[in-house]
């Protein structure tokens, strides 16, 4: 999840040099810092990095964190959904693996999704994926304008993408964005009954797996 906060003390030197960078989402501009960051230097400050950044466009920006709900429903994710694919060449992966966007421009963003379904070959040494089938983003007060608005529209513009998941973390409820010919229908779910499915992936689930402790 996106912070607007400024990098913290322990962020790489050249991560706090952003520190006055400033995104508006409410009118689709970004207004530019006066120090902006290669993407190569960021991936490469990340890797030595003690807190997590993500990046758009050459401005860089620490995570949020959320409440215990919020990692219990993205472990349940990548619990259910690993459990449902033995023999498959799709695999789950969490929020510790990249996912890159093409911008128009030739910019790119770097985000941490809460978990991803991945169902081509990535190599192990890998930073960042561009190919996910399936992408959940687990909602907060302080990010949920963000999912639902700048991430959107960045998430579907990416080619392999089926499904964009995005849960509520105080109840079972989801809001689905499924690719639908060129464009994108939207779907919700709730209850602990409904069952998920996700053919892209070839499996399905109910919601009361993937809240399963929260409370």
């Amino acid at each position: 999840m996106l912070s607007l906060s400024t990098p913290g003390p322990s962020a790489p030197a050249h991560f706090r040099e952003l520190a006055r960078t400033v995104i508006s989402i409410e009118s689709d501009s970004m207004a530019l810092p006066d120090h902006r960051t290669s993407r190569n230097d960021y991936l490469q400050d990340e890797l030595a990095s003690e807190i997590r950044h993500e990046y758009v466009a050459g401005n860089v920006y620490a995570m949020s964190c959320g409440t215990l709900n919020h990692p219990r429903i993205a472990g349940n994710f990548i619990r259910v959904v690993g459990n449902q694919f033995s023999g498959s060449p799709c695999f789950p992966i969490g929020s510790g693996f990249k996912l890159r966007v093409l911008l128009g421009g030739g910019e790119e963003a770097f985000y941490y999704l809460d978990g991803m379904i991945i169902c081509v070959p990535v190599p192990g040494d890998a930073l960042f994926t561009d190919s996910p089938s399936v992408i959940l983003e687990v909602l907060s007060p302080t990010t949920c304008r963000n999912d639902e608005v700048q991430k959107f529209r960045d998430y579907l513009t990416i080619p392999t993408l089926g499904t964009y998941i995005l849960a509520e973390t105080e109840s079972p409820f989801l809001t689905l964005h499924r690719r639908d010919g060129a464009g994108f229908r939207r779907e919700t779910l709730s209850g602990p009954d409904a069952i998920l499915d996700l053919p892209e992936a070839g499996i399905s689930f109910s919601l009361a797996e993937l809240y399963r402790d929260v409370s």
